[in-house]
């Protein structure tokens, strides 16, 4: 059994044998009213959702509890409340029934996710793109990960939430301006590109979200600016991501690293323009490039399992 409780995703899964039993997942949409997450509604809904997910679960016959071997959560990163209602809740039901509880981190699952329905060759780097998270990893093998570079200020789920809080449009952000973008000139504005001349896999996204800013207060925010902007912005983005991997390739290629494969895991690698560009790149270059199963894409209890499974 296992929770993931980290931000506005209430989910629980029950994996048996690399399998998955039951994956409940229960996306909060109170923060639409506020163009974000509030961080004390997120914990107040997961308190009332994973009680509910968890007692259904049970009382449908799905299986009995006693027969759960492990139980494990999310225990970080993410939001401190949240966590905890998670994380507690789940050692509640493994003191319950006298089982172990293994604590998972939550960027470990979504790295390990592909591994649920690909083989890996490595050395491989994941790229994940979260919310909360852009960062860069190094697999030598299934449990030898290395950090090589992440955002030094917002992430990239970030950076579209708050463009699409500037211009008007609704929370979360993604989807909102992947779907303004396919019909906006996509070479309408010129945007910063920051950090992208550095070999190596730093990111950095707020100095956009300020250029955006300044835009949106020179220009009429009608629908063909929010058409143009979106599809400039995501153009742009991607650019980024592109031309960093890029550099960064080049730098582990000095240092005899080659690479065989890519894993893209996180919830904005849900984009289907940012999945076409970054494949066309990785084809040109003779690297496998993996996904994660859907239901494994965003925050979700299953590749915290998985992650168990791995442990």
């Amino acid at each position: 059994f296992a929770a993931e409780t980290s931000c506005d995703e209430t989910s629980i899964c029950l994996m048996e044998n690399s399998s998955i039993v039951k994956h409940i997942t229960y996306s909060q949409e109170i923060h639409k009213i506020h163009g974000g997450v509030v961080p004390e509604l997120a914990s107040r809904s997961h308190l009332e959702k994973i009680q509910i997910m968890t007692n259904e679960l049970f009382s449908k016959g799905t299986i009995d509890p006693n027969e759960i071997d492990v139980f494990s959560a999310t225990c970080g990163p993410g939001l401190i409340g949240s966590l905890l209602v998670g994380s507690n809740f789940t050692k509640s039901l493994a003191i319950s029934f006298q089982k172990p509880f293994i604590p998972i981190n939550h960027l470990e699952g979504h790295i390990l996710s592909t591994s649920f329905n690909n083989d890996i060759k490595f050395p491989s780097l994941v790229l994940l793109l979260t919310g909360g998270h852009t960062q860069v990893y190094l697999m030598k093998s299934g449990n030898e990960i290395e950090l090589l570079g992440e955002s030094v200020d917002d992430a990239i789920g970030e950076a579209f939430d708050k463009t699409a809080k500037l211009i008007g449009l609704s929370y979360p952000g993604g989807r909102e301006i992947e779907q303004q973008a396919l019909d906006g000139n996509e070479d309408a504005f010129v945007l910063p590109k920051p950090l992208i001349k550095e070999k190596n896999f730093n990111f950095s996204f707020s100095g956009i979200k300020t250029h955006i800013n300044l835009l949106t207060k020179k220009n009429k925010i009608d629908k063909k600016f929010i058409k143009d902007l979106s599809a400039s912005f995501q153009k742009n983005i991607t650019e980024v991501l592109i031309e960093k991997l890029e550099r960064g390739l080049g730098r582990l290629s000095t240092e005899n690293k080659k690479i065989k494969s890519i894993s893209v895991v996180g919830g904005v690698s849900n984009n289907k323009y940012i999945r076409s560009k970054i494949e066309n790149f990785f084809i040109k270059k003779n690297i496998e490039i993996y996904y994660p199963i859907k239901e494994m894409m965003g925050d979700n209890a299953a590749m915290i399992a998985w992650a168990c499974m791995k442990f």
